[in-house]
């Protein structure tokens, strides 16, 4: 028996998150002249790309992208940005994955901005799991979702129709 696939988001649904995403978080760094947008790869940096393309039109600030390469099965690993730390030191910053889980993708994340001073720091995702094994939050989120510990969210990002859903 092929096990069907549960659509949490779909395509519009999706695209209506990402619009709310860039709206808060152009209200939470309306004074902000500069910010970086920290999309962890694959997924999180297509995520971060398209909440760019929307914060672009709503707002005047100046929001630069920043892909962030972070080994999810050896979080441990060096963690590499696109950017130059001096780029990113001062600025505030939004560090942007598709899902959240356990927290350890984001934490981790959290732990390498912080090795030069920044003056804030955020984190977006477009669906927040209740199963988290660090005390992190999600600052902007898509959805929040109870699901059981065999459950995997999936998303869809890179190819037209989008769609989160449960496998």
């Amino acid at each position: 028996m092929v096990k069907e696939k549960s659509i949490i988001l779909n395509h519009q649904e999706i695209q209506h998150k990402i619009k709310r995403i860039a709206y808060q978080i152009y209200e939470s760094n309306v004074n902000e002249k500069v910010l970086i947008i920290a999309g962890v790869e694959e997924n999180g940096y297509l995520l971060a790309k398209k909440i760019k393309l929307q914060l672009d039109k709503i707002s005047s600030i100046d929001s630069k992208l920043c892909k962030v390469f972070i080994n999810k099965k050896s979080p441990l690993d060096s963690i590499e940005t696109s950017i130059k730390p001096t780029d990113y030191a001062n600025k505030s910053i939004i560090l942007v994955d598709d899902v959240l889980n356990s927290g350890s993708t984001l934490i981790y994340g959290v732990r390498h901005f912080l090795s030069v001073p920044i003056k804030q720091f955020k984190t977006a995702v477009l669906v927040n799991r209740n199963h988290k094994k660090f005390p992190v939050k999600a600052d902007y989120k898509g959805i929040s979702l109870s699901t059981s510990l065999n459950e995997h969210v999936n998303v869809n990002l890179g190819k037209q129709p989008y769609e989160a859903y449960l496998d």
